[in-house]
């Protein structure tokens, strides 16, 4: 639940952090992060999967104590978690009393105190101007009809009568979201809220947050929010230095900056490297020539071998101490993506689904066609049936009518929008239980999780951790066709735009289900198919 830390602040909404570090089981995961944030800052928070981002929403909500550090804050507080617990006796109407509670104690203090300015008691005129600055600060008047426009805009449940633990996952978050968006909090602290919302959603939290008054700290792998939002990044994923750094610009020159630091890195990394095997080599072939020198070619003087190998010994001597006082301070940069070669038969039809109908998900018959380069993007509001379409496609469950055909020999994947219950094994032994035989591509190759993350239990690993594991499998398989369904929940967004790259460019057939703006844009070109 939020949480609230003193009365609305407004103008005066501020949250600093200074020198926040954090480790988990021996392992760093906050490592000296400031950030600063006043009425007006929309700071966007990104990183790799792992880097620590829910974590730092966690210390800032107060919820979680740094190892070192500290967090202050001015003014009421909302936090939007990626997931929300459920309590079956709570109804729609009890979360949205929770998330007023600030409101309501506001309006019950400027009842009490009316009652007080009419009975002419002491010190009333006060205690009612105190009360009434109070409300008017929250808007508190305004605070329900303000959460009844954004359940309308998120396509939330309205009833308060209603369960939560008849919603799923999505309705469940956007009755959340739309609580927070309108109880009128100074700050916002908002974790991958983009997740569950479909096109009119995305679109109405774009326009609360710009038009916010206060302060938001958002976390979110969604380029176009980020884009359309901040006003500043900030990049957990440690520099050259290991600390995290803060961009202005909004995201523009967020990318700006960071494309040209990592180019610099990646350039002084090699260049030490390229000086290290140089000073490597030539220790090496020192060393040989101190030993072809000990035996001096046939027919040279006696005394050859005895005034050779002081200069030899000499010559080798300097190079290691060349090579002993170079260091390599340059740490190795962080991980880039690489899709191995996709299946491709040109000229094969690879799947095609004639008039399918599933019932309660669609009823109109669709029908597709798939050869290798084919690209497809389904899409349509939430609940239009594209996770089930994509399920029929994939073969997991069959169509209440027509027929769907898959070439024998075509490989087809499928990366399902929910990730399956992860496990105790290990990353490495999830990846080649999945995908058995000598064919497979070695995990480590594809870019996707560091070499720490490989040997750790499945369960331990971050939401987006799991699923590049799940995209790693995916690939591996080196599909002729891949069917992608929402592929950018919880990936990071450099890998998303690296994804994107690679997409484009290989020879399988590729269906992507999605609703993020930015992927529809970079894939505009497509043919779309909507539900």
């Amino acid at each position: 639940m939020s949480i609230r830390t003193e009365l609305p602040a407004r103008a005066r909404a501020h949250l600093t952090a200074t020198g926040l570090h954090l480790a988990r089981g021996g392992r760093p995961v906050l490592t000296g992060v400031d950030l600063a944030v006043s009425a007006g800052d929309r700071l966007g928070v990104v990183g790799e999967n792992g880097t620590g981002k829910t974590t730092l929403i966690q210390v800032l909500a107060g919820r979680l104590a740094a190892d070192r550090g500290t967090v202050h804050r001015a003014g009421t507080l909302g936090v939007a978690d990626q997931e929300i617990p459920v309590d079956p006796a709570r109804t729609v109407g009890d979360l949205i009393d929770i998330e007023l509670t600030e409101v309501r104690r506001v309006l019950r203090n400027l009842d009490e105190a009316t009652g007080a300015l009419v009975a002419g008691q002491p010190d009333a005129d006060e205690r009612y101007a105190e009360a009434l600055a109070a409300a008017e600060a929250l808007n508190a008047w305004d605070a329900d009809r303000q959460v009844e426009i954004s359940l309308a805009a998120l396509g939330a449940v309205a009833d308060r009568d209603r369960p939560l633990a008849t919603l799923s996952v999505g309705q469940r978050y956007r009755v959340r979201l739309a609580c927070l968006l309108g109880a009128g909090h100074d700050l916002l602290l908002l974790d991958e809220p983009t997740n569950h919302l479909d096109a009119g959603g995305l679109e109405h939290l774009t326009a609360r947050l710009r038009e916010h008054s206060g302060a938001v700290v958002l976390v979110s792998h969604d380029r176009a929010l980020l884009a359309d939002v901040v006003t500043a990044v900030l990049d957990l994923e440690p520099g050259r230095d290991g600390r995290p750094r803060v961009y202005g610009g909004g995201y523009l020159g967020y990318q700006e900056g960071h494309q040209a630091e990592r180019e610099r890195w990646e350039h002084e990394y090699r260049a030490q490297q390229r000086e290290h095997q140089r000073l490597a080599d030539d220790l090496s072939a020192a060393q040989n020539r101190l030993s072809t020198g000990w035996r001096p070619e046939k027919g040279t003087g006696k005394h050859t071998r005895a005034t050779r190998a002081p200069g030899l010994v000499r010559a080798v001597h300097r190079r290691q101490e060349d090579l002993a006082a170079h260091r390599v301070d340059v740490p190795a940069p962080p991980l880039r993506f690489r899709v191995p070669e996709l299946g491709n038969l040109p000229g094969v039809r690879l799947l095609q689904a004639d008039a399918v109908t599933l019932r309660g998900r669609w009823a109109q018959p669709r029908s597709l066609l798939l050869q290798s380069g084919d690209r497809l993007v389904i899409t349509g509001p939430n609940g239009a049936g594209k996770s089930s379409l994509m399920a029929v496609l994939a073969g997991a469950i069959e169509p209440t009518s027509g027929a769907v055909q898959r070439k024998r020999a075509a490989r087809i994947a499928w990366l399902s929008q929910e990730s399956p219950a992860p496990s105790r094994r290990t990353a490495h032994e999830e990846y080649a239980a999945a995908l058995p035989g000598p064919d497979r591509v070695p995990l480590s190759e594809l870019g996707l999780l560091p070499s720490a993350a490989l040997g750790r239990p499945v369960a331990e690993l971050s939401v987006g951790q799991q699923r590049r594991l799940q995209l790693a499998i995916a690939l591996a398989a080196r599909p002729h066709v891949l069917l992608l369904d929402e592929p950018t929940n919880h990936l990071s967004t450099r890998l998303v735009d690296e994804l994107t790259e690679a997409l484009s460019a290989t020879p399988a057939a590729v269906v992507v289900a999605t609703h993020d703006r930015q992927l529809l844009r970079d894939t505009a070109d497509w043919p779309r198919l909507r539900l």
